[in-house]
């Protein structure tokens, strides 16, 4: 590489990068309040929201890259060619591959990045999210109990807790249970924890009583050091922690496990998102040429080149936007997984085409100052 091509380079780095940790900071942002009303919703600790918000950024990297390329390119090139840095290079002879191949390197790195971060990382996060979401919609304190709240659950069991500490432990405990054959019965307690025994879930109470109406209406009084109430009915737990395609690796998108006795349209949509995981990162060297046309793709102009930046612009939008649109048909139709493959490898070789055609374009190879014509000419 040359010294004007690393010098381009590094002129490129850290624009990417910054454009990238921008569009990430703001995804984050607007993708965390779902999250953030997961967490409450469920009484989980804080460290369990951030730690869900830390899991989607490597996601939200792999969406935002090919955006975040093409911002930077776009700002760099132009800036470079504001200041005549890009015609002193046309001027001292560089082709316009020259001074294209900083920005194809740093898109193919920034591609190799997207594909990993696809292929292994983005999957472990999304494991990890729906093990740590499963739990937390599992969680049987979380789902009964809202402290300082009476909270009705399905089945006639209100329960009221003024505090629940660290450990999860309730206290001053307050519970009305409605039963089947028309009874009541209330119970009061210091203490108490919900755990499992035998697979079912039950509530462990201490130092309490328990008045009971039978359904002849004789009051029963009982005070006790230690009660067990079974919770079965009151909760579900038939919950099966299940992963989507997105959150797979590649080999079992590719080749599902035979036993795991997946349906049709699941197949279909693991089809799709492996083909999806594939081509995406070929958006972001199509985004870095749609870039450099938009500065380097035509004549001089004194002007500026807000009009071709605003093509550029619009049909990257609008390239991503049919490639996300087939990737929805694809879940429905295996068989447009093809064009998956064609809409970026197609832009890719028209974009190609059309920023190398001439090589170098005259206007920009001319020399420094040639355009002036000689006193007297």
């Amino acid at each position: 590489m040359l010294f004007v091509q690393r010098y381009l380079f590094r002129e490129l780095l850290l624009p990417t990068l910054a454009a990238t940790a921008a569009l990430t900071g703001v995804a984050v942002l607007s993708g965390s309040l779902q999250l953030l009303t997961i967490v409450v919703s469920q009484r989980q600790a804080a460290w369990l929201f951030l730690r869900l918000v830390s899991l989607t950024i490597p996601n939200l990297i792999s969406f935002v890259l090919p955006i975040a390329a093409f911002v930077a390119t776009l700002f760099t090139v132009n800036k470079l060619h504001t200041e005549q840095e890009i015609v002193v290079c046309f001027a001292a002879g560089m082709s316009r591959w020259q001074v294209a191949s900083p920005a194809l390197r740093l898109c193919a790195w920034a591609a190799m990045v997207m594909l990993v971060i696809s292929l292994w990382l983005a999957p472990l996060c999304g494991r990890i999210t729906r093990e740590e979401l499963f739990k937390a919609r599992t969680d049987l304190v979380g789902s009964l109990v809202k402290e300082g709240q009476f909270s009705e659950s399905p089945g006639g069991l209100t329960v009221y807790a003024q505090r629940v500490d660290a450990e999860n432990r309730l206290h001053n405990l307050f519970i009305h249970q409605l039963r089947t054959d028309h009874s009541s019965a209330t119970y009061d307690a210091k203490s108490g924890v919900i755990v499992r025994k035998g697979g079912a879930p039950v509530l462990v109470m201490r130092q309490g009583s328990n008045e009971q109406f039978s359904p002849t209406g004789v009051l029963n009084f009982l005070k006790f050091d230690e009660y067990t109430l079974d919770l079965t009915p009151y909760v579900n737990t038939a919950d099966v922690l299940a992963y989507k395609p997105s959150d797979m690796y590649l080999h079992e998108l590719v080749f599902p496990d035979p036993k795991a006795g997946l349906n049709k349209p699941l197949r279909k949509k693991m089809s799709a998102e492996w083909n999806s995981r594939l081509t995406a990162p070929m958006y972001i060297p199509l985004f870095v040429l749609f870039a450099l046309i938009a500065v380097l793709g035509g004549g001089f102009s004194r002007l500026g080149y807000a009009r071709r930046i605003g093509i550029a612009a619009l049909l990257a939008l609008v390239v991503r936007l049919l490639g996300v649109t087939v990737q929805a048909l694809c879940e429905s139709t295996p068989a447009l997984d093809v064009l998956q493959w064609m809409i970026p490898l197609v832009a890719l070789f028209y974009a190609a085409r059309i920023l190398f055609r001439g090589g170098r374009s005259a206007s920009h190879a001319a020399p420094l100052g040639s355009e002036l014509k000689p006193i007297g000419a």
